[in-house]
């Protein structure tokens, strides 16, 4: 025997790699190991102090596999491989081969942690709501109905208009019944999933300053008793907002307006789409009916006095004030990150809030509103310390989990996640680790937010190979394959904007130009990554549709009707039905197979099904030799390819690639993307 092959050795928390997925305490599970035909001695399963042997079982085309099975406990399970040929001796984690061997690289196994089927590998697309469609204009907010943030908020009458620099006030008059209006055009997309920014009673367009927990805002759904005045100009007193409290105050307004969630809800599951609802615990809003810093509900008998109102009000324990000698009227309340607008929730001084929390997390995904789950925003900031942090994050999963077993659970995070995903807390979460971050800065070199702009980033394929590799040890199989993976969202820049290299935000370079410049071919390389990376691939509300901006809050602009890139939405759609036609996009495992500056091309591979992406992100034509036995397609077999996005379009015209001696030969225009796939016989 030579050296060992080290880009034959794979394995993966996938399916085809570990039967069951995922186990729970008392199974047994097989663990699949691959090396090259005929080319190591031996396979070590290392997990602790043990190291078993592994059995060689099977040879198929050029690999050997060797697998163990194990008993799993209760206590999660770290393991790793040790390989050996002669005097060779290498050892395999998530790093691939490595010398580091420290737990948090480890493979693991988590007795009884499952992410539903469902969103393994599910298209989602987010939806803010005040943006993407006016379906009745009888709801809308109107200009003076209130004041917020010292200004009047505005009803904006121009469809077209681009969001201003202080955005939180205008409302466009998005609502739940124009997401149903476009209903069909979400299924002939291919959604699968709907993820809408929050909908509970809020005084804002981002509304992540809930009023009320237990009521979705009337202004998104139906003003079933309206009355009540405007403010009159320049009064932003809000106990004169009379109109406003009549609303979202009344009782007989936000029931109706439950009554049309749970219709709303019927309606997207009869299309076979799924609903995920965002979750704002960290902190509420300054309107809320447990401060009500606007005095909004203090005349009404139906509320009990609210904790900026009264030092005797039932809530007074869910904030923490820091002056005690206030009352009545006390502004002196911790808000997150300062913010007034925001008081941070103190849980750690209230269990009748915790209580309150667990049984909002309960309600909205039980009978009548069935919702499919939650995303949660903030989620490390919640509580004071991280030990409460996890401690609410495991009681939140029981409570979700125990209503309706088949909720998801996604939370807002940035940096490293592993100690939430212990498979006790959060399911997964929004990937901006392995996936918006590195894929933004190899294909445009730029930040995320538009904000900066680093060249030695762009097409740098090492940064991208070791990055990818490095960040993607905090997930699990289970919690990777339905990471939401977006290109763009509410916080960001959108992507095809990133496109145009040009750093800075709308106020200080104009709306016009973020459309200036861009790049559809790169954004649909993007595109065609998206749709065949591991995980939940989550379109942003208008991207399909060329829309552009910078970071927030132009990055909120309302989508196009009777103005869209129709060529976008039909290229997303093939996509995702390429997406669709393939198991192994879904639950398959991946591989990069070939790197070189601007050239990129990765696999997905699940049983006979195999799925090939190639990116070139460069100006220059190039004739590749792409090797893909790593894939684990046999010689003579051919590759069909589903789609060729080029400079100035894309075509779905067929083409085959034989495989052979391992590999594949494609030309590949400038600033191109192919996405190819195989199904052998069964």
């Amino acid at each position: 025997m030579g050296k060992i092959n080290r880009q034959a050795l794979f394995v993966e928390e996938s399916e085809g790699f570990r039967i069951p997925l995922e186990p729970k305490a008392g199974d047994r599970v097989k663990l699949r190991f691959r090396t090259a035909k005929d080319n190591v001695e031996s396979v070590y399963f290392i997990s602790g102090k043990e190291r078993n042997p592994m059995t060689k079982v099977c040879s198929a085309g050029r690999f050997d596999y060797y697998e163990i099975e194990t008993k799993v406990g209760t206590d999660t399970i770290y393991y790793y491989f040790e390989i050996r040929s002669n005097e060779e001796r290498l050892f395999y984690n998530k790093l691939s081969v490595t010398d580091n061997l420290q737990d948090c690289y480890a493979f693991r196994i988590i007795p009884g942690f499952a992410t539903p089927d469902w969103a393994k590998g599910a298209v989602m697309y987010q939806i803010y709501v005040d943006r993407f469609c006016n379906g009745d204009s009888t709801n809308d907010v109107l200009t003076g109905e209130y004041s917020y943030i010292h200004k009047q908020v505005e009803q904006v009458k121009d469809w077209s208009a681009p969001p201003e620099g202080m955005d939180v006030r205008r409302f466009y008059g998005g609502d739940l019944q124009g997401i149903l209006d476009k209903l069909d055009y979400l299924q002939d997309l291919g959604v699968e999933v709907i993820y809408m920014n929050p909908i509970f009673v809020s005084p804002s367009n981002h509304k992540y300053d809930c009023q009320d927990y237990d009521y979705i805002d009337p202004h998104y759904t139906v003003i079933k008793e309206d009355g009540g005045d405007l403010l009159p100009p320049g009064e932003l007193d809000n106990t004169k907002a009379t109109k406003y409290i009549k609303r979202v105050v009344s009782k007989e307004n936000l029931e109706a307006s439950n009554e049309f969630f749970i219709h709303f809800v019927e309606e997207v599951h009869k299309r076979g789409i799924r609903v995920l609802l965002d979750g704002v615990f960290n902190h509420c809003g300054s309107f809320n009916k447990w401060l009500d810093r606007e005095c909004i509900y203090e005349g009404d008998g139906d509320y009990e006095k609210g904790a900026y109102v009264s030092e005797d009000s039932p809530y007074r324990n869910f904030f923490k004030f820091n002056n005690t000698h206030e009352w009545p009227y006390n502004p002196y309340y911790d808000g997150w990150w300062g913010h007034d607008t925001l008081p941070k929730l103190s849980y750690e001084t209230s269990q009748e809030l915790y209580d309150y929390i667990m049984g909002i997390a309960r309600k909205w995904v039980s009978p009548p509103y069935n919702v499919d789950g939650w995303r949660l925003d903030v989620a490390a900031d919640l509580g004071l310390s991280a030990d409460f942090n996890h401690k609410f994050w495991q009681d939140f999963r029981k409570n979700v989990k125990e209503a309706n077993p088949n909720a998801v659970i996604y939370a807002e995070h940035y940096g490293d996640a592993t100690s939430w995903l212990k498979g006790g807390e959060w399911d997964s979460i929004m990937n901006y680790d392995t996936f918006m971050e590195p894929i933004t800065w190899y294909l445009t070199g730029m930040e995320k937010h538009s904000d900066s702009r680093e060249p030695d980033l762009m097409n740098n394929v090492n940064v991208f190979i070791d990055t990818l590799r490095e960040k993607s040890c905090a997930f699990t199989g289970q919690s990777f394959l339905i990471a939401m993976n977006q290109l763009s969202n509410h916080d960001h820049s959108r992507f095809l904007t990133r496109t145009n290299h040009k750093v800075g935000r709308v106020n200080e370079l104009g709306s016009k130009a973020a459309e200036e410049g861009v790049s559809k071919a790169v954004f649909r390389e993007a595109v065609a990554m998206m749709m065949t990376w591991h995980g939940a691939p989550t379109i942003y509300y208008g991207d399909e549709a060329g829309v552009c901006g910078f970071t927030d809050p132009d990055s909120r602009r309302t989508y196009p009707w009777g103005h869209e890139d129709q060529d976008l939405i039909r290229y997303h759609k093939e996509l995702i039905r390429v997406r669709k036609e393939n198991p192994a996009c879904r639950r398959g495992s991946g591989i990069p197979v070939y790197a070189k500056g601007g050239h990129f091309a990765f696999g997905r591979f699940l049983g006979d099904n195999h799925v090939l992406t190639i990116i070139n992100n460069t100006e220059e034509a190039e004739r590749m030799t792409i090797p893909v036995w790593q894939l684990e397609i046999p010689d003579g077999e051919l590759f069909e390819r589903q789609v060729l996005s080029m400079e100035e379009e894309f075509n779905l015209e067929k083409a085959h690639y034989l495989v052979s001696d391992g590999a594949i030969e494609i030309y590949m225009p400038p600033y191109s993307a192919a996405v190819m796939s195989h199904t052998g016989e069964n």
